[in-house]
């Protein structure tokens, strides 16, 4: 495509210089816009051809996260997969949930009522989300926390979908939708996170 703009526009002034000359100004006017759209698309290709080239050699991007085993923070990488790959990975629930953000049937999922102790992770990419001295019993019907376990193991977004502002939660790693906070939690935070079940992956502490 850029080859054929630029080849045109290599003609078109040639072209314009004698219509200027022998046509009326409708002509002239059609010949100067004509070159006017021909720069333009040549500067549309190259852009658009610098822009996969971008794509195709941009390296991971790194992100701090914390980590509950080793008792610190580490730097990982972002985790991004295309959507055949993540259907590959979950069950439909579970791609539902997290990567088209759906919400479970309350009283439903593995987790609202579960009591071990452990560790709730991210259940598509692994980062350590909650801990189960965080949890709570909300009686909503979903595993509700009141913090996570560092601010930058999550990521928040306005949700203004269903006519309601809500606080939308998401993994800060892959982005999965986990669920939403709230501001009606226990202390110390005030906060509850209510969280879906298929969003997370529960690991029992040894």
């Amino acid at each position: 495509m850029l080859e054929k703009c630029l080849k045109f526009a290599a003609l078109t002034p040639a072209r314009v210089e004698f219509d200027l000359e022998v046509q009326p100004m409708t002509a002239k006017l059609r010949g100067a816009l004509g070159l006017a759209l021909v720069i333009a698309l040549a500067i549309i290709a190259v852009e658009a051809v610098a822009q996969r080239h971008a794509a195709k050699t941009k390296g991971p991007v790194p992100i701090k996260l914390y980590s509950v085993a080793q008792k610190g923070f580490f730097m990982s990488e972002k985790v991004n997969k295309t959507e055949d790959e993540w259907k590959a990975q979950l069950t439909q629930e579970q791609y539902e949930v997290t990567r088209k953000k759906g919400t479970e049937r309350a009283f439903t999922g593995e987790y609202w009522k579960n009591h071990e102790k452990g560790v709730y992770k991210c259940v598509c990419c692994g980062n350590d989300l909650f801990v189960s001295g965080t949890k709570f019993e909300s009686g909503t019907g979903w595993p509700s926390f009141y913090e996570p376990v560092a601010k930058e193991n999550i990521k928040t977004e306005t949700d203004s979908s269903y006519g309601m502002r809500r606080v939308e939660v998401m993994c800060s790693r892959c982005e999965a939708h986990l669920g939403h906070v709230f501001d009606d939690g226990p202390e110390p935070t005030g906060l509850r996170y209510c969280m879906n079940s298929a969003s997370l992956k529960f690991e029992k502490e040894k």
